[in-house]
């Protein structure tokens, strides 16, 4: 129970390894990001063939065609398309009503002022895959894109030794994904943010699982890709659920806060209540 006087110490003690505070996965990363900058798609389908067991001669063969998606929306037993239908109802149904409106006005001087609200023109989604299939991240990052009016959402995801999940794929089609690579680890991430040429670069990437000690569950994606020449725009970093399997603490004293999202106007930033 939380309420006993040992409960830190053990929480602590159950938590003591973690391997997103290991340095030798962080050398291992920033070494691999390095060579997708330097190599750009080449070094991607290298570090991809070799950690998930594909055999593509070119990134272009490892995109899924939207027919596929539809495919795997269609084969889907009722109960599960039902459920990933109401799903993505109720998370669309919420943030329209967090669209922001433009607006402006003339004061007596003849001066214009205003707020003007754009959608990013790309953003890059990264869902986890292998050790476990996340549909609840495509939901809750790619139809917060398209509520906001994101006319093209990438999205990557690794499928070892060639497996992909027909329940994420079902998401994506539901969502409104445009193109999706199965693709994963930091070289996917190099390949949406920065360095990629198939994958040329989105103002803004999101992760379902991205954060050191990220808290298990729902919670926030965080930016991971540098935005390049981003309009005003929402900056969606919406909500990604999901755990390492046997690795999961429930923590029933508190509950996670609200974060605080920024988003951009034209004059200036405005806080807003995520």
């Amino acid at each position: 129970s939380s309420a006993d006087k040992d409960f830190d110490s053990k929480l602590k003690a159950l938590l003591a390894f973690e391997t997103a505070q290991d340095d030798g996965i962080d050398e291992v990363v920033a070494n691999i990001l390095k060579d997708v900058k330097k190599r750009g798609d080449e070094a991607v389908l290298e570090y991809t063939n070799r950690f998930d067991k594909t055999n593509a001669s070119k990134l272009a063969e490892l995109e899924i065609p939207q027919s596929e998606l539809q495919a795997a929306l269609r084969g889907l037993p009722a109960a599960q398309r039902e459920a990933l239908q109401t799903a993505a109802d109720r998370v669309r149904s919420y943030h329209e009503k967090q669209l922001m409106a433009s607006w402006q006005y003339t004061e007596a001087d003849g001066t214009i002022l205003g707020q003007q609200v754009t959608s990013l023109d790309r953003v890059g989604l990264y869902v986890p895959g292998g050790k476990a299939a996340y549909p609840s991240s495509v939901l809750m990052n790619a139809i917060p894109a398209k509520v906001a009016g994101v006319p093209e959402v990438v999205m990557v995801v690794p499928t070892p030794g060639g497996e992909r999940n027909p329940i994420v794929l079902a998401a994506a089609a539901l969502a409104g994904v445009d193109r999706i690579f199965t693709i994963g680890g930091a070289q996917a991430i190099g390949a949406i943010g920065q360095w990629g040429q198939l994958l040329t670069a989105v103002d803004e990437a999101v992760a379902g699982i991205v954060a050191r000690q990220a808290l298990v569950g729902a919670h926030q994606g965080r930016n991971i890709a540098r935005c390049r020449q981003a309009p005003r725009a929402y900056r969606l970093r919406r909500r990604a659920g999901g755990h390492r399997p046997g690795k999961f603490v429930h923590l029933d004293r508190a509950r996670p806060g609200a974060r605080t999202r920024q988003m951009e106007h034209a004059g200036g930033r405005q806080d807003h209540a995520a």
